[in-house]
């Protein structure tokens, strides 16, 4: 069973949580995961930062962070993802891309981390960036925020 637990800042507009959760389901499912206890917390650029600097040793703004907090060559997955809203707005505009396509990406970016995907060089971000545009062609992501 997949178990996903949604959290919002309620400075924010909160997104659809079972879009959301559909979303995910679908990524872990057509990942081959079945068994699963995920958060997904939906905070502002201090909340990511501070975690950067905190995990990272980094000072910047970012994204989307994720942590797995069990052993990777586990079948299940424990974990957590963080998804800066702010950044998610900007990252909209900057590529001209809408919102909800947007948090859709960095849902999947984060899932996909906790599987173990990394994109720390070219060739990785490449094949990270092919499996989301797959994930969201395949999804309805549009009404994240209705």
């Amino acid at each position: 069973m997949i178990n996903i637990n949604i959290e919002s800042d309620p400075d924010f507009k909160e997104p659809n949580h079972s879009i959301v959760s559909s979303l995910i389901s679908y990524v872990m499912d057509y990942e081959g995961i079945y068994e699963a206890d995920l958060s997904y917390v939906f905070g502002n650029d201090k909340l990511l930062n501070n975690l950067k600097k905190q995990f990272f040793q980094k000072d910047h703004f970012t994204d989307v962070i994720a942590f797995r907090l069990n052993d990777y060559n586990q079948g299940n997955i424990e974990g957590e993802v963080y998804i800066s809203l702010t950044r998610a707005k900007n990252n909209a505009k900057k590529f001209n891309e809408p919102y909800s396509k947007e948090i859709a990406r960095l849902v999947i970016h984060g899932s996909l981390h906790l599987l173990g995907y990394e994109d720390s060089s070219k060739k990785d971000k490449e094949e990270m960036t092919k499996k989301e545009d797959i994930y969201l062609a395949k999804v309805d992501w549009s009404k994240i925020y209705e």
